[in-house]
């Protein structure tokens, strides 16, 4: 399935690639300079310009052969080889990236950053199954990825969503057109000690097509047309935004069967609570649990009093989402709406949880309301 981003210069650049690995240096410098012309501040087609014409007098061996070429070569080379990189590894649509397990009807659409390929993919929620729709190349922190700290200049992995969004009024040249904050550091990052803030998607200066693809403090940088096409797709507070250091891919099959057997755990942990069993519900937790100044036992307390003035409970969720926390640990987020009817109380309220892997189970450690 072809992507919005086709028609972008990553598209152009592999085909010029493809024209001075045949030794079609006529044919390739057309190219560029048609690319030139519909992205004037793109300064590595202006690179790859000079290098053809100075191919003319003597061979083309690297970038930067140009005598005027800017001292940035690191910079030029190391953003050709990942856009190059990234557009020919582009996901086929046998393969899903393993975080997207459910997304909530609303949810229309999912990003999934790869710090790894400085690579950016739109999903698009179809009847659950995420598609493949979009792929832009992207700038991440200057120290990589994985932030743990204020000002490491390292771009977080994990799980949000864009709080919001800042206009052009709002903001210096440096951010570009506009900017979407993440609601980065989430629950799991405090619970997990990072710290710092001010992490966004975010455009590029008037006078600059893109940046190097560790350039940022941290955000997520984009060309600003590439921001202008994927925030037409940006819901607030809504839309999904991961960012791992390499994707985990899975085939259909697997996606499949790893997301039903995560939906069979959370129901399972709704039926035990109806069943007003303590034991097999408060099984579902773990020992690292706490709720606000709560643990596990004073909240199994908690829970063993409420249970004992009810005759009967039942529970009902909608508008699930579940989402594969990327990195080293198993982890997921789920989100739900959660309709509670006892004999005494009725109850509605979204309510959002993690659930981690010990001794081979699944297990929530985390609990609350949003």
């Amino acid at each position: 399935m072809a992507g919005v981003s086709d028609a972008g210069p990553d598209a152009t650049i592999s085909l010029i690639m493809g024209d001075i690995d045949q030794n079609k240096l006529d044919v390739a410098l057309t190219r560029t300079e048609n690319l030139i012309k519909l992205y004037p501040n793109f300064r590595l087609a202006h690179l790859i310009r000079g290098d053809l014409l100075l191919a003319r007098s003597q061979a083309l061996t690297t970038f930067g052969n140009a005598p005027n070429a800017s001292e940035r070569m690191s910079d030029f080379r190391d953003e050709a080889i990942v856009r190059l990189r990234g557009y020919k590894n582009r996901p086929t649509q046998s393969v899903v990236p393993r975080y997207l397990l459910q997304m909530r009807e609303d949810q229309n659409h999912a990003v999934v950053v790869d710090t790894q390929q400085s690579r950016l993919y739109l999903y698009r929620n179809e009847k659950g199954r995420p598609v493949f729709v979009a792929d832009w190349y992207i700038s991440q922190g200057k120290a990589g990825a994985d932030k743990m700290r204020e000002g490491d200049l390292k771009t977080p992995v994990g799980l949000y969503h864009v709080t919001s969004v800042l206009s052009p009024e709002k903001l210096s040249d440096f951010y570009g057109k506009r900017a979407f904050p993440l609601n980065y550091p989430n629950e799991l990052d405090r619970m997990q000690g990072r710290k710092g803030h001010g992490i966004w998607l975010h455009g590029v200066p008037k006078d600059t097509f893109a940046r190097p693809p560790k350039a940022s403090e941290g955000c997520v940088v984009l060309a600003n047309q590439d921001l202008d096409a994927l925030s037409t797709y940006l819901q607030i507070g809504v839309t999904p935004v991961i960012i791992s250091n390499g994707i985990e891919w899975l085939s259909l099959d697997d996606w499949q069967n790893e997301r039903a057997a995560l939906n069979k755990e959370i129901d399972n942990w709704r039926a035990d609570w109806e069943s007003r069993d303590v034991g097999k519900y408060l099984d579902h937790y773990s020992k690292k649990f706490r709720i606000g100044d709560l643990d596990l036992n004073a909240w199994g307390k908690q829970k063993r009093e409420v249970a004992a003035a009810k005759s009967w409970i039942k529970i009902e969720l909608s508008q699930l989402s579940v989402l594969r926390n990327p990195g080293k640990d198993d982890m997921v987020m789920v989100s739900f709406e959660q309709d509670y009817r006892s004999n005494n109380l009725n109850n509605v309220a979204k309510k959002r949880q993690y659930w981690s892997k010990e001794g081979g189970r699944w297990k929530i450690i985390y609990e609350g309301t949003l």
